[in-house]
């Protein structure tokens, strides 16, 4: 089995930075907001053939239009509430949540995280609360949905505390579809902008420090 390394920016090393949590936060609570509330009447043409149902998932747009993110819910106490959103610019952010949980929103926790061919050892989470659900979210390195697509299942531990044990059958086609939502979403700004100027030989901002000096004449 193949020990996953835990994403730098979220490792409980640097759990206490701030701008991880609110991040996590931010995110998650989009996807939350999402489950329950209907894209605006303006929203693009091309979003209109979401959300899409695949199997045991739902894939959907994200509240604030940047990505999507696909949940399942579970048939057993507490009703365990599973999301994995994808942002345009490939970074991802997974919440579990489930009605009998006590942690508190903004705790944090290091867990355990198996899927069926590695695991990530005590990686940091944060919690989280949405809709009479109590839970944590996170993210992983940028390969993760693909370790999710080809994964049966998806364990979680609190030490030797069994926290989730949860079936991803199915989640090679409800990535796959969450991947075309992302995609139907189009390029990001920067994507866009820099799209644009291609060929041109201007830099996006000429007058940024980062821009290279002119070149000398040649003698």
């Amino acid at each position: 089995m193949i020990r996953y390394s835990p994403s730098e920016s979220l490792s409980p090393r640097r759990a206490a930075a701030p701008h991880c949590r609110a991040l996590l936060l931010a995110r998650a609570a989009l996807c939350l907001t999402a489950l329950t509330t209907s894209m605006p009447a303006g929203a693009a043409a091309e979003r209109s053939g979401w959300p899409q149902t695949v199997g045991e998932w739902t894939v959907a747009i994200g509240k604030d239009g940047d990505g999507c993110f696909l949940s399942r819910r579970y048939d057993r106490l507490g009703a365990t509430t599973l999301l994995l959103g994808l942002d345009r610019d490939g970074t991802n952010h997974l919440s579990v949540l489930n009605a009998n949980w006590t942690i508190q929103p903004r705790d944090r926790q290091a867990l355990d995280f198996r899927l069926s061919k590695g695991r990530y050892d005590r990686h940091f989470v944060v919690g989280i609360a949405a809709d009479g659900q109590q839970g944590f979210a996170t993210s992983f390195e940028w390969r993760f949905p693909a370790y999710f697509a080809t994964s049966a299942f998806l364990h979680i531990d609190r030490g030797r505390i069994p926290v989730e044990r949860l079936s991803l059958e199915g989640s090679g086609d409800a990535v796959a579809t969450l991947r075309r939502c992302v995609a139907a979403l189009g390029r990001t700004g920067a994507d866009a902008t820099k799209a644009a100027g291609a060929g041109t030989g201007i830099p996006r901002d000429p007058f940024a420090e980062s821009v290279s000096k002119p070149r000398r004449a040649r003698r």
